[in-house]
């Protein structure tokens, strides 16, 4: 039996349950954006180089939501030394994602890079981090507020503005959209081919694609997967990357 639905790749996070128990997760609004806006099968990639091979995430998958996450991209990944500013890391989940990144690349296989994600996607081409945001002159507070609902955390906070012409003015319509924001770090130095087409108001870089690639490789510093379904920069968002999707795949059969 042929399947109906291309195949997207979603990055789990390592994670223990009551300190003991050890798992990988993604969030549910993942899953829900890939499958009822994307049109895609999600599927959940435990990201770690034991159990999976870049090579196979490849054949398996027509696409990859790099996703958010706590863990953050260790600095000897580009060639800087961890402090506590960095926080916690996951090394399994840089040991997949960032090659993942670059054999997406070269294939134009379509990849959508969320939060840690954007970060992972400008560090695989030679791009550094801040480690904090917030510590810098001028910046806002983009990290997650630490109470509240989870829609009251996953609000609107901040506007994005886009480089008029760009692929984000295409594919969203408009120079300038509100966004959501939960991330403590950020993109210090772009990477080879990175070209950054979005800002905060306080210059803190926000939406991202890979220069001549041949195919879909754009990434956000914000959570596009909260509420993707109805919110207008979500929707073409993902509704895009499904489309690029089943390209992929159609290709492939």
């Amino acid at each position: 039996m042929s399947r109906t639905r291309p195949v997207v790749g979603i990055i789990g996070n390592s994670h223990l349950i009551n300190d003991q128990y050890s798992v990988h997760a993604g969030g549910t609004m993942n899953s829900q954006a890939v499958s009822e806006v994307a049109g895609a099968l999600p599927l959940l990639i435990p990201a770690d180089p034991r159990y999976v091979s870049v090579g196979e995430l490849l054949e398996v998958c027509d696409g990859i939501l790099l996703t958010g996450g706590r863990p953050n991209v260790h600095p000897c990944e580009y060639g800087e030394e961890p402090t506590p500013a960095h926080g916690d890391f996951d090394r399994g989940r840089d040991a997949i994602s960032l090659p993942l990144v670059r054999a997406c690349i070269e294939r134009g296989q379509p990849f959508l890079g969320v939060c840690r994600g954007f970060q992972e996607v400008n560090v695989a081409m030679g791009g550094t981090l801040h480690p904090e945001i917030r510590d810098l002159p001028g910046r806002m507070n983009h990290r997650m507020p630490p109470d509240g609902t989870l829609e009251e955390k996953f609000a609107l906070r901040h506007p994005v503005r886009f480089v008029v012409g760009g692929v984000f003015h295409r594919l969203l319509g408009a120079e300038e959209v509100m966004t959501n924001t939960l991330h403590g770090q950020g993109i210090k130095s772009p990477g080879k081919r990175i070209v950054i087409e979005g800002h905060a108001p306080d210059g803190t870089p926000e939406a991202i694609h890979v220069k001549d690639a041949p195919g879909f490789a754009l990434a956000v510093q914000w959570h596009p997967e909260w509420n993707a379904a109805n919110d207008p920069v979500s929707r073409p968002l993902f509704t895009a990357f499904g489309e690029a999707v089943r390209g992929w795949a159609a290709g492939k059969a």
